[in-house]
C-alpha cells in the first residue's frame, strides 16, 4: 500500500515535536473498462488451462458381470429343499451393470489416473478419449484403500498432464475441476480450496482430502483438479450432497499423495504400507490432564502390537507421541497417513512423553499385513464408582475372545449412568491400567483405585478382543 506522509510542527511546553501521520493513499477506482480487463484476464487464464488439458482427459465406461442373486437382501438365498431343477430353471439371470467416471492420463506412453470406486470392480473398461477413439483399458492396479487406481491403454504419443505439487496449494486458491459429470463429456467447473487435509469423512481408510467448491457431480469422479498453472493438484473422487448434485462440497485425493500409489501399483500392482503397530487415540483435554500434558499435542498410545516394529522399538501404551521424524504431530489420520505412505525397513524417529519425561524412540517399519486396517476400531473402556470387577485368567479369555497373554482385570457388571457407564465402560471390558499403574488382578486394581481416590478424574485404559483405548472417568459429576 502507497502511503502519503504530512510532517506537522507543534510547540509543547517550550519544545518543538515533530509528529507524523501515516495516511492511506486511497487507490483510484478502475473504470469500468479495466474492470472487464481484470474478469477477461481471469476467463482467459481459465481457458488457456482447460484448453491445454482437456485432451488428456478421457471418459471411462465400464460394465461388470452380476448375478441378480447378488442383489438378494444379504442372507436370503433359493433354500435347498427346492432343489437343483428348480434353481436350474428359475434362478435370477446375470446381467451386466454399467458404470461410468472419468480419469486423465499422465504419460504418454497411457498410463491413465482415475478412482478405485469407478475401476476397481470392473469386468470391462472402456477409454474414449478427447478426439473420440474408444480404446480398451487394462486395469493395472487400485488401492481400495486410498482410492486410487490405475489402468492403461495401448497407445503411444498421447497427451499427458503434468503433476504438481499439492503440499504447495493455499486456501482459496483458485482451481479447476474437469470430467464427466452425469455423462456429459468435457465439463469444466472453477472454485477454490475450501480445506485441506480433511480425514474421517468415510470415504476411504486414508484420507487426507483437499475440499473444492469447484462443482463435482456424479461422473466427476477420477477426473483431474487443477491448479492456475494446469497441473494437476488432485483426484477429484467425492462430494457431500443432499440432493446427489454439488452443493459445493467436493473431495479430491491430493496428487502427492497419488503419486505414491501410483508408483507402487504401476511397480507391483498393488501397495505395501509401512506398518508400526500401534492403536492410537485423539489426546483429548481432559485425558492430556491426566497425562500431565501442558496441552493436548500429540496423540495417545492405547495399546502395542505384539511382535510389531513398535514393540520392537521399546513402545509402551500410554505414550505420547508429539512428534514424528521431527515434525509436529496433530491427529490421529495425519499420523496414520504418514506412517503408511512409508515403504516398509524406513526408520521413523518418534518424539513421545512417557510419564511426563520426554524421550526418543527410532522403530523400523514392518509392512502393513492384510488383514489390518488402519486402526483398530475405538472401543468402550473404563471404571470408578458403578463396576464391579473380578481376576482374569486364560480360561475366561479363550472364552471372551482375548489373547492368552492378555492380562488384567474383568468388568463384570456396570451400574447404569453411573461415572463408568458414561465413561463407556461395560461388561466384559478388561481394566488392564489405572492412572498410571497397570493392574493384571484385584488386588493390584483396588491399590491403584484408592491411590486415586482424591482424583476427581482418572484415566484408564481399557481392552476388548478388538483392540484397547483410553478414557477419563469424571467422578464430580
Amino acid at each position: 500500500m502507497t502511503y502519503r506522509t504530512c510532517r506537522r510542527m507543534s510547540v509543547l511546553a517550550g519544545c518543538a515535536v515533530a509528529v507524523v501521520l501515516m495516511i492511506p493513499q486511497t487507490a483510484p477506482a478502475l473504470t469500468r473498462e479495466e474492470a472487464a480487463d481484470v474478469l477477461r484476464s481471469t476467463g482467459d487464464a481459465f481457458s488457456k488451462i482447460a484448453e491445454d488439458a482437456m485432451p488428456a482427459v478421457v471418459f471411462i465406461s465400464v460394465e461388470k458381470n452380476v448375478s441378480a442373486t447378488d442383489m438378494l437382501p444379504r442372507g436370503l438365498k433359493i433354500p435347498e429343499s427346492l432343489g437343483d431343477n428348480f434353481r436350474k430353471h428359475f434362478s435370477p439371470p446375470s446381467f451386466k451393470q454399467e458404470g461410468q467416471g472419468s480419469g486423465f492420463i499422465i504419460s504418454e506412453d497411457g498410463y491413465i489416473l482415475s478412482n478405485h470406486h469407478v475401476v476397481g470392480d470392473a469386468d470391462s473398461i472402456s477409454v474414449k478419449l478427447h478426439d473420440g477413439r474408444e480404446l480398451k483399458g487394462t486395469l493395472v492396479g487400485t488401492d481400495e484403500k486410498s482410492e486410487v487406481a490405475i489402468i492403461k491403454i495401448d497407445e503411444q504419443n498421447l497427451p499427458f498432464i503434468k503433476l504438481g505439487d499439492s503440499d504447495k496449494l493455499r486456501l482459496a486458491e483458485w482451481v479447476l475441476a474437469i470430467g464427466n459429470p452425469f455423462g456429459l463429456s468435457e465439463t469444466v467447473t472453477a472454485g477454490i480450496v475450501s480445506a485441506k487435509g480433511r480425514n474421517n469423512v468415510g470415504i476411504a481408510d486414508y484420507e487426507n482430502f483437499i475440499q473444492t467448491d469447484a462443482a463435482i457431480n456424479p461422473g466427476n469422479s477420477g477426473g483431474p483438479l487443477l491448479n492456475v498453472q494446469g497441473e494437476v493438484v488432485g483426484i477429484n473422487t467425492a462430494i457431500y450432497s443432499r440432493t446427489g448434485g454439488s452443493m459445493g462440497v467436493g473431495f479430491a485425493i491430493p496428487i502427492n499423495m497419488a503419486k505414491r500409489i501410483k508408483d507402487q501399483l504401476i511397480a507391483h500392482g498393488k501397495v505395501t504400507r509401512g506398518y508400526l503397530g500401534v492403536l492410537i487415540q485423539e489426546m483429548t483435554p481432559a485425558l492430556a490432564a491426566t497425562f500431565d500434558m501442558k496441552n493436548k499435542a500429540g496423540i495417545l498410545v492405547s495399546d502395542v502390537m505384539a511382535k510389531s516394529a513398535a514393540k520392537k522399538a521399546g513402545m509402551q501404551s500410554g505414550d505420547v507421541i508429539v512428534k514424528l521424524d521431527g515434525k509436529a504431530v496433530i491427529g490421529v489420520g495425519e499420523f496414520r497417513n504418514r506412517v503408511a505412505a512409508r515403504a516398509p525397513g524406513t526408520k521413523l524417529k518418534l518424539d513421545v512423553i512417557r510419564d511426563g519425561k520426554a524421550r526418543v524412540i527410532t522403530a523400523s517399519l514392518m509392512a502393513l499385513p492384510d488383514q489390518i486396517g488402519p486402526s483398530a476400531p475405538a472401543t468402550a473402556a473404563l471404571d470408578t464408582i458403578g463396576l464391579i470387577i473380578q481376576d482374569f485368567d486364560s480360561d475366561m479369555a479363550d472364552q471372551l475372545g482375548f489373547a492368552e497373554t492378555d492380562t488384567g482385570v474383568l468388568v463384570t457388571q456396570v451400574k447404569q449412568q453411573s461415572p463408568a457407564w458414561e465413561a463407556g465402560i461395560r461388561e466384559g471390558n478388561l481394566v488392564t491400567r489405572v492412572g498410571k499403574a497397570t493392574v493384571t488382578n484385584r488386588t493390584q486394581y483396588e491399590k491403584a483405585m484408592a491411590a486415586m481416590k482424591s482424583a476427581t478424574r482418572i484415566a484408564m485404559r481399557i481392552k476388548t478382543p478388538a483392540g484397547a483405548r483410553f478414557v477419563v472417568i469424571n467422578r464430580s459429576k
